[in-house]
């Protein structure tokens, strides 16, 4: 069964600037292009790092501020600092770049924007090169499908390719991207997975799963070999 990737939901066309565009040309491509934030590539489209408007913040919050260091200064105070004086990208930057691959899949994107706090996230090919960038609400466009076409994916992916169910046995319904699912099958086993599968397809927001079964295979136990009762 497929599920969404990366890929089905990223923009292409990604604005890039180099290590050496000046200040003022990275902030000239943000207003121009209407985004948060920039790649920074070399000349094979490898991603050396990114910056975000708060990087080019610090300049402003410190203009007209005469230098200030101190003899205990933390790591987050100092690299404010840098980049308030920088001029380039290669200093503006922050660097390495949390990136994702074209394949991943958005549960897993997701979970990593979530953990490294970042609102965008460059995304790599195979070579490791630049292929798009991904935001959030990039990855909520998942749940933009309508309700006819997630039944189409439960139906003939789950339930037909997944699981061979033939028709009749199973119906389903999906309002709201909230997938109902009525109807017997032979094994519990089997009801699990349905229930399972379904929750897996792009665009599912809940499954309720009201599939009931002949027999619960889950409880059987395997025959201890050492105990078996050999057959003649």
């Amino acid at each position: 069964m497929r599920t969404w990737q990366v890929a089905d939901v990223m923009t292409r066309d990604v604005a890039t600037v180099g290590e050496e565009t000046p200040y003022r040309d990275v902030v000239d491509v943000l207003v121009r292009e209407r985004v948060s934030g920039v790649p920074v590539v070399d000349s094979f489209r490898r991603v050396l790092g990114v910056i975000s408007e708060a990087d080019l913040l610090h300049k402003v919050e410190r203009s007209g501020r005469p230098e200030e260091r101190r003899v205990f200064e933390g790591r987050r105070r100092r690299a404010a600092r840098e980049k308030a004086g920088a001029l380039v990208a290669r200093d503006l930057m922050t660097a390495p770049a949390v990136t994702t691959h074209e394949r991943a899949a958005l549960a897993a994107t997701a979970r990593l924007m979530d953990r490294e706090a970042v609102k965008r996230l460059p995304v790599l090919d195979d070579l490791g090169r630049l292929a798009g960038i991904v935001t959030r609400g990039d990855l909520l466009r998942v749940h933009l499908r309508t309700d006819a076409e997630i039944r189409e994916d439960v139906v003939q992916e789950v339930l037909r390719r997944v699981l061979s169910v033939r028709d009749g046995l199973v119906t389903v319904q999906v309002s709201g991207g909230e997938v109902t699912m009525d109807g017997r099958l032979d094994r519990r086993s089997a009801v699990e997975l349905a229930g399972r599968l379904a929750g897996q397809v792009a665009g599912v927001v809940a499954v309720h799963n009201a599939i009931s079964y002949d027999v619960d295979d889950t409880t059987l136990m395997e025959l201890d070999p050492v105990h078996a009762t050999p057959i003649a």
